[in-house]
This record gives C-alpha cells, sequence and structure tokens, in this order.
C-alpha cells in the first residue's frame, strides 16, 4: 500500500480502538469518513494528488480491509440481477479476490502489460465490472464500447486504438471475426460465454482456474487508466484519455454531494457498460464503499424498471432525462420505493416538467449534473442546493466554470456562450490529458485561458448555468439563434407531446427554420394532424419567444436515440439535410 494511505489507514484504525486526543476534544471521524475525506479534499483540489495512485490497490483494497474491521455495514460491493431470478452478489473482499483472478488472466494468457490497450465490448454482465478492475491491476488501459457497434465501428476503434486484445459475448464475437484480419495490433480475442468459438479465449474458464494472488501494478497518477471514443457528431469519433488520478480520484466529491452517497447505499444507474456514465458510476460509487447495483436490462421497459424499483432495497437512482419522462407516463402511485431516497439524471437536459411529474407523484427531487467523456461532473445540484427547475446547476468544484464568447473572454451574466472550464494557469487534474493522435483537435478545444465544450448556455446572476443546446445543435433562423431544449421544454408543458427532438431544417428563405419531430401521448394519436400542428405551435408561441416555435412538425412513433436512451439529434438532422 502507498506509504500515504498506509498511514492514513493505520491511524483511522488506531483511533477507532481508542487512541484519541485529549479529553474535551471532539471525537475523530468514523473510519470510513476519515478515509474519505482525505479522497474528496483530494477531488476537490485542496489536497494534492499522490505521485503514485492505483484505483484498484488504494480504493478498493482499502475498503476490502474496512469492510474485513467492520467499518462497513453489510451490503455487497456489487449486486447484479437478471429477468430470471439469477444474481451476484459480491463484497469488497469478493470484488478483490475476483479481480485480481481475473487480472492474472489478462497477465497470463493474453499476455498484456501495463500500457497495453484491451477493447471491453459487454452488455450489463458481471465480467465487465470486473475486467475493468483487473484492467487498473495490472496497469492495461480499458476502451468500453457499446454492444452495437457495426463491424465499421469496431474496425475504426481497433485500428485507431491499435488494442491488443478484446473480450466480448456471443453476439459481437462474429463480428469481429469478421474484420480483425485488418486490424494487426489485435493478438488476443477473449469471449464471455458458457460456449466456445474457434480462435478465442473462453475467459470463464481461465478465471475458474486462474490463482487468487496478484501484485498489483504500481502505477501513477498520471498514468492512463481508460480511454472513450467520442460520439463522432462532428467528425470521426476521437479518442478521449483519462488516467488513473483522473478518474479514481476525480468522482469521489460529486459521488458524494451530487450523487450523495454513502457505504450504507445501493446505486442503480440504467446506463449502458459502453458509455461514461458506466464508469462515472464505478469511480463515484466505490470510493465511497457504496453498493453498485446492476440489472442486465437487455431493453428499456418502464413497467420493468419501476418493479425492480419496487422489488429491491435500491437507494439512489440514474436514468437520463428521456427514461424519466417515461417513466413519468406511468401511474406511479401503484408502486411504493420502500428505499430510494435520492435521483440523479444527466447526458441530456432535463425538462422542468418532468422533474414537477416526478416530484409530485414520488416526493423525490430530481437532480440534475452535466459533464462530458473529457471531463469529470461539470455543474451539479448537489443535495440541499436550492434547484431551480430548468437549470443545471452550478460549477462543480474543483472546476471554475465560465460562459464565454469565441475568444474565450468571459460573458457577464444572462448573456449566452460557450460553457468553458478554466484550464490556465493551472490544468485540473480531473481532466482528460489529450485526443489521442490528434493534437490539433486538442489544440482547437482551447481559447484563451478555457477549454471550450462545445456546449451552449447562459449563467445567471447567482451562479446557475441554463443550457441552450450543442453548437451544432443551436438553430440559426433569420439570424435568431434558438436552442432546441427550450423548444423541447415548452412542447413538453403540452398534454399531446410524449416526447419530442428538435432540429434546424434546412429553409430558401429564412436559412434554416425550427422541426419539431413529435411522439404523442396515446389520447392524441388520432387527433387531426393538421389541427394539432397548429394548436401546439400557438402553444409555445405563447409559452416562449413567439420566433422559436416550430414552422415544421412531423408525428412520429419513435425517436431515434442510443442504447441508454439519449435522443439522437443528429440522425434528424442529417436526414433533414439530405
Amino acid at each position: 500500500m502507498r506509504l500515504w494511505l498506509k498511514e492514513l489507514v493505520l491511524q483511522a484504525l488506531r483511533n477507532a480502538r481508542g487512541i484519541c486526543g485529549s479529553h474535551g476534544q471532539p471525537p475523530p471521524l468514523p473510519v470510513p469518513q476519515k478515509i474519505v475525506a482525505t479522497w474528496e479534499a483530494i477531488s476537490l483540489g485542496r489536497q494534492p494528488v499522490p505521485e503514485y495512485f492505483n484505483f484498484a490497490h488504494d480504493v478498493l483494497d482499502v475498503w476490502s480491509q474496512l469492510e474485513k474491521a467492520g467499518h462497513r455495514p453489510p451490503i455487497p460491493a456489487f449486486w447484479w440481477v437478471d429477468g430470471t431470478g439469477a444474481e451476484v452478489k459480491w463484497s469488497f473482499e469478493e470484488l478483490g479476490e475476483q479481480s485480481r483472478k481475473a487480472a492474472n488472466v489478462l497477465e497470463g494468457a493474453c499476455g498484456l502489460q501495463p500500457g497495453d490497450r484491451m477493447m471491453l465490448v459487454l452488455p450489463r454482465l458481471p465480467e465487465w465490472w470486473l475486467v475493468s478492475v483487473a484492467c487498473m491491476r495490472t496497469g492495461a488501459i480499458m476502451i468500453p464500447g457499446i454492444s452495437q457497434l457495426t463491424e465499421k465501428d469496431l474496425k475504426f476503434r481497433l485500428q485507431a486504438s491499435r488494442a491488443k486484445a478484446i473480450i466480448t459475448s456471443d453476439s459481437l464475437a462474429p463480428r469481429v471475426d469478421a474484420i480483425s484480419a485488418d486490424c494487426p495490433s489485435l493478438q488476443t480475442k477473449l469471449l464471455v460465454s458458457d460456449s466456445y468459438r474457434p480462435g478465442w479465449m473462453n475467459f470463464r474458464e481461465l478465471l475458474w482456474e486462474a490463482a487468487t494472488e496478484h501484485n498489483c501494478a504500481r502505477t501513477r497518477g498520471q498514468d492512463p487508466v481508460a480511454i472513450y471514443f467520442t460520439s463522432g457528431t462532428t467528425g470521426t469519433p476521437k479518442m478521449v484519455e483519462h488516467t488513473q488520478a483522473s478518474y479514481g480520484l476525480g468522482f469521489v466529491a460529486s459521488g458524494r454531494r451530487w450523487v450523495a452517497l454513502t457505504e450504507s447505499d445501493i446505486f442503480w444507474n440504467t446506463t449502458d457498460t459502453g458509455w461514461v456514465k458506466a464508469a462515472w458510476t464505478l469511480f463515484s460509487a466505490w470510493p465511497n464503499g457504496s453498493c453498485i447495483f446492476v440489472h442486465e436490462l437487455p431493453r428499456f421497459d418502464a413497467k420493468f424498471i419501476l418493479n425492480t424499483l419496487s422489488r429491491f432495497p435500491i437507494t439512489t437512482l440514474c436514468c437520463v432525462p428521456t427514461m424519466f419522462r417515461l417513466l413519468v407516463q406511468e401511474d406511479l402511485t401503484r408502486y411504493q420505493f420502500q428505499s430510494l431516497r435520492h435521483c440523479v439524471t444527466g447526458g441530456e437536459a432535463l425538462t422542468p416538467d418532468v422533474r414537477e411529474k416526478w416530484k409530485s407523484q414520488t416526493g423525490l427531487e430530481l437532480h440534475e449534473g452535466y459533464g462530458q467523456s473529457e471531463t469529470v461532473v461539470i455543474c451539479a445540484n448537489p443535495k440541499g442546493m436550492k434547484i431551480k427547475s430548468g437549470s443545471m446547476g452550478k460549477a462543480s468544484p474543483p472546476y471554475d466554470v465560465q460562459v464565454v464568447d469565441e475568444e474565450g473572454n468571459i460573458l457577464p451574466p444572462g448573456e449566452e456562450g460557450n460553457v468553458a472550464i478554466r484550464v490556465r494557469p493551472t490544468r485540473p487534474f480531473c481532466f482528460f490529458t489529450c485526443y489521442l493522435d490528434n493534437p490539433e483537435k486538442t489544440a482547437a478545444s482551447e481559447r484563451g485561458d478555457f477549454y471550450i465544450t462545445g456546449d451552449r448556455a447562459h449563467m445567471d446572476k447567482d451562479g446557475y448555468f441554463w443550457f441552450m443546446g450543442r453548437n451544432d445543435d443551436v438553430i440559426n433562423s433569420s439570424s435568431y439563434r434558438i436552442g432546441p431544449v427550450e423548444v423541447e421544454s415548452a412542447l413538453a408543458e403540452h398534454p399531446a407531446v410524449l416526447e419530442s427532438a428538435v432540429v434546424s431544417s434546412p429553409d430558401p428563405i429564412r436559412g434554416e427554420v425550427v422541426k419539431a419531430f413529435i411522439v404523442l401521448s396515446p389520447a392524441y394519436s388520432s387527433h387531426d394532424p393538421e389541427k394539432l400542428t397548429q394548436e401546439l405551435q400557438e402553444h409555445v408561441k405563447r409559452v416562449t419567444a413567439p420566433y422559436k416555435y416550430p414552422r415544421k412538425m412531423a408525428f412520429v412513433s419513435e425517436l431515434p436515440k442510443t442504447v441508454s436512451g439519449k435522443i439522437q439529434r443528429s440522425k434528424l438532422r442529417s436526414q433533414e439535410e439530405k
């Protein structure tokens, strides 16, 4: 164990046994809180980042010790279920043992060494979390991807990343085989399955046979831990690199404050394993001693999620706003969430009507947060802070977040501009290192003293940020700049609208006009489309500035979404531009 951490753990354990200060002094913090407080101080930028840091060794193994010493409630560290009654529960000690065995598989059978890259393309199976931790133990760099990747997607990612190994499931293995000959760096293919496939090693069989002892790699805090490919909405996907410290310590404070996690909590985030929010959950829950709850959830079903919340003692829930919108369409009074106490959301803008409906039916607030693949949490509505409906909250420490113009100059409150994070004179430690192999893009992401997120917003006089849209989502109609979120929020207030997506549509006179794609509520599905279009247009004119109303509308059965439930406006925009 690192010297700084070993001394902290030993001191905390001694204090817990009664070796305290003089009479009359305040009692020391309980052991877990003292250790987490140190990690939180680093996360907030109040203490220096240790030179050597490994999340598996310096966080998970510490919780294993605390658990054995009786300093944690008797709940799992990891709890996985599927729809058939199968269940996996691991304590921190069991997670440690299983991940050490997995690390031996990566080093032995796969021949991975520190700095080697491994693609993880798995559905919500326990092995995803196991291999993620095993990568940390070996110093290998994990590259998560969603299970819906096509052969073209896989080929691009394997070639660009020069990944040495890939682990996936039966459904994706044929796609990997179809392109593996074009990926010369790919040497090892691991299959998570109860069957066998030529050219692949069976991970479960290797794990069963692996030794339980493993010496964790001695990694520096600035050594890479993960690479994520951006969504590629403006060109080919880019590789975003994060370090052991940026992810391993960067989420402790937001996990404590925004997600409000403690060692007694059971946290369910419904996100797909290929998205950054899966890593956000891992790196926010486990430092705070919380249990990560996972449901295999092969597809989104509102009733299924509500039944799961009723059946299991889940205390904390995270879904994208689109999912909450579908949940509030159900009769929530039929369900009893006896353990649920805190709900967070992010990934896209939360419209005020969804927040209000969820709160009125469950008594629980929705705490919105905002971040990117390149960052940790940028803005949030932490527990205990006043929420302004429609705002994504205030800047999340240690970030200095501002709204700036095209030259990087700070704009006054109320003025729309680029959401930006100060990176000079000091770059926050909890930040991506660069866009790998793309120095031009890395340089272009900064203006003056700031990193430019690519999102637009304004900040009010109280420091709350109000999201307008991505730079490429903002509609420029007759020189009026219109954020799609404003129009979608206005539409959401009409009972006919189940969900909507607003994009620009080419127009010979105005250049662009607002077009709304609308999924109707069942009660309005048989209404006359022409009359309903006029009614919705007048509604938007009343609710927001009249020039923002959608001049075009299309009623559709569904909207294009990512597997995590986020609406893909880029697909609708491309459709309009054809």
